[in-house]
């Protein structure tokens, strides 16, 4: 399987920008490779930006950024409360979010929705992040769901069973306001990783997946 050297260009820090709706997105569908890329990149820079978290889930949202990244490497971290499931409604200031976003960060690789994700919400960020970053590497992850909408992605990132088992660990632990979903538990978050590391045949048995619009070698 052909593998994507990522560099900065060789001439920064490998600069990460993460983006998700909700205060667990980011970490259900990139955690993973956000924890890989950390240790395999150690000088990369990361930035995470939340739409749509309110009251506890706001707090959730900074505790698991800086769970996931260590913070010394974490240029920014940018909570929202757009209101969730009306994202849609009031998409020209979220466009607006994305404005200031590209006038502070010129990311080497970003982490967002599919744009063909069954969630309106999603779906809008995950637009709105290709119409702003147009000449950047955009990664779409996916999110286990009620209805059922995952794909075919071709982007694989393989992980180790520790970093698979710091994931799911850290997701239970600090998204507690999501533990009566019938879906939030470790064997949902582990078998999409098991489902994508045996596609992608990777040597653990385990990996995250992505859909990769465009992409130049």
């Amino acid at each position: 399987m052909l593998r994507l050297k990522l560099d900065g260009g060789g001439k920064h820090p490998l600069q990460i920008l993460c983006l998700g709706c909700h205060s667990d997105d980011i970490e259900i569908g990139c955690g993973g490779t956000v924890l890989q890329l950390a240790t395999e990149y150690p000088e990369a820079v990361f930035h995470w930006v939340v739409f749509s978290a309110g009251g506890v889930r706001a707090s959730e949202a900074t505790n698991g950024a800086k769970q996931f990244v260590d913070p010394t490497r974490m240029k920014r971290i940018i909570v929202k409360d757009f209101q969730d499931g009306y994202m849609p409604f009031v998409g020209a200031d979220i466009k607006n979010v994305f404005e200031e976003l590209k006038r502070e960060v010129s990311p080497d690789i970003i982490f967002t929705h599919n744009r063909l994700d069954s969630h309106q919400d999603h779906r809008l960020i995950a637009e709105l992040t290709w119409n702003t970053f147009r000449s950047h590497l955009i990664l779409e992850y996916e999110i286990p769901k009620y209805d059922g909408d995952l794909g075919q992605p071709s982007v694989f990132k393989a992980l180790s069973a520790d970093i698979c088992e710091r994931k799911v660990t850290l997701i239970v632990d600090t998204f507690k306001s999501q533990g009566n979903k019938h879906w939030f538990d470790r064997s949902t978050f582990l078998a999409l990783m098991r489902l994508r590391g045996m596609e992608c045949n990777a040597s653990s048995g385990y990996a995250e997946a992505f859909y990769a619009r465009k992409l130049a070698l």
